[in-house]
């Protein structure tokens, strides 16, 4: 039998919450984690050797990436101590399914032609929140959604939404127009003094950017508000 080692480890329900990988995505989204936080998400578990985030990394470093992760087979996987049949069929599946998506094309994105389709498209995810989440939704010509971007956390105001962050996700997504989308954790979706000096401040912007933003929706607990159809935009 191999020696133990005395040193102590973490396991990942040991970790600080905010930097655990499920805890993370459920408040910051998806796109915030690394390559190794989302295959430590799929395995679920880890090995008496080692946490799913290690696991993760070994793979990674081992295979030489995600290119060379999504060419492995069933038993190259299962050649990795700590991850079994289980393990190495749910990496399987959540690969093919991405190859799927990537595969389906743009059509697969959903359209928004009114508030209604944007705010159905993020009310499950945002209208239980218990903080104010900025985001915008990145649209292209045919105003089909092409990211889903989290901008910022926390009370509404002109520091934590700078034109900065916004217009800069914008262009890096080559977005043609963009939605402004934020919750309020009352549940009441009713503009603040803040939500409309915010929304002002950003259409200044876009005008000198030349991005036309199409609305600002906020959402309550399954309500939501357009403040274009208001009137402020």
């Amino acid at each position: 039998m191999a020696e133990q080692s005395n040193t102590f480890r973490y396991t990942i329900k040991q970790m600080p919450e905010a930097s655990r990988p499920r805890e993370r995505l459920a408040e910051r989204g998806a796109q915030v984690l690394s390559d190794q936080e989302l295959v430590a998400i799929v395995l679920r578990t880890g090995s008496l050797q080692a946490t799913a985030l290690e696991l993760a990394s070994q793979m990674l470093t081992q295979l030489g990436g995600l290119n060379r992760l999504a060419a492995a087979t069933l038993q190259d996987l299962v050649e990795f101590r700590g991850v079994g049949l289980a393990k190495a069929v749910q990496l399987l599946a959540a690969i093919e399914l991405g190859r799927r998506i990537a595969a389906a094309g743009p059509e697969m994105r959903p359209a928004i032609g009114s508030p209604e389709d944007a705010s159905a498209l993020v009310m499950e995810e945002m209208r239980r929140l218990d903080r104010e989440v900025f985001r915008i939704l990145c649209l292209n010509t045919k105003n089909r959604v092409i990211a889903n971007e989290l901008i910022s956390q926390g009370s509404l105001n002109a520091s934590l939404v700078h034109p900065r962050e916004v217009f800069k996700t914008a262009i890096r997504h080559s977005s043609a127009a963009i939605l402004l989308v934020h919750n309020h954790p009352s549940g009441d979706p009713a503009p603040s003094q803040e939500d409309l000096g915010v929304t002002r401040r950003l259409l200044d912007a876009a005008r000198i950017m030349d991005i036309e933003i199409l609305d600002h929706i906020i959402i309550g607990d399954g309500r939501y508000i357009s403040l274009k159809e208001q009137g402020f935009m």
